[in-house]
C-alpha cells in the first residue's frame, strides 16, 4: 500500500475573507445596555439620566447596525509583492497580532490610514497560521537600515 505524501505549495498566496465579527456586534450592544444602566443607577438627576441612557442605547444600536452592514472583503497575501484587498494593492501594509486577534493596517490611494481586524470567530486557527506565515515572509524580505555605518 503506497503512502501518500502531502506536500504544500510554498509559493501559493494566502487567501482570506474578512467579515464583521459577531463577537464585536454582541459586545457593542452589551456595552450600550450597560452604559444606559450605569447612567440610570448613578446619582445623576433623573431629568438628565433617562435621556442620556436613551442616547447611549440609541448610539449602541447605530454602531451595531453599522457594523452588521459592513461588506465582506477578500484578502490575498502573495509570497512576494504587496497584499491585495478586493483586487487593490495595499500600500504600507502592516499586520499586528494581539493574541488570537489580527489587525491589518494600510494606506489607501488617498493616503488615509485604513484597518481591518480579524476576531477568533472570523479567523479560524488554520487560517490564522496561514496569515502569520504569509506576513512573516514579507517581513523577512524587508531590510531595515543598519545603525552602524
Amino acid at each position: 500500500m503506497a503512502h501518500l505524501i502531502r506536500s504544500s505549495n510554498a509559493s501559493a498566496p494566502c487567501r482570506l475573507e474578512w467579515r464583521p465579527s459577531r463577537w464585536v456586534v454582541v459586545g457593542v450592544g452589551l456595552l450600550g445596555v450597560l452604559a444606559a444602566f450605569s447612567v440610570v443607577v448613578s446619582g445623576m438627576p433623573r431629568l438628565f439620566a433617562w435621556p442620556l441612557a436613551l442616547l447611549a442605547v440609541s448610539y449602541a444600536v447605530w454602531l451595531v447596525r453599522r457594523e452588521c452592514k459592513r461588506q465582506a472583503h477578500q484578502l490575498v497575501w502573495p509570497i512576494e509583492g504587496a497584499p491585495l484587498l478586493d483586487g487593490l494593492a495595499l500600500e504600507d501594509a502592516q499586520l499586528h497580532w494581539r493574541g488570537p486577534l489580527a489587525f491589518l493596517r494600510w494606506r489607501d490611494g488617498d493616503g488615509r490610514r485604513r484597518h481591518l481586524a480579524w476576531w477568533p470567530d472570523t479567523l479560524p486557527s488554520r487560517s490564522r497560521r496561514e496569515l502569520r506565515l504569509a506576513a512573516a515572509s514579507i517581513a523577512g524580505t524587508r531590510r531595515s537600515a543598519s545603525m552602524a555605518p
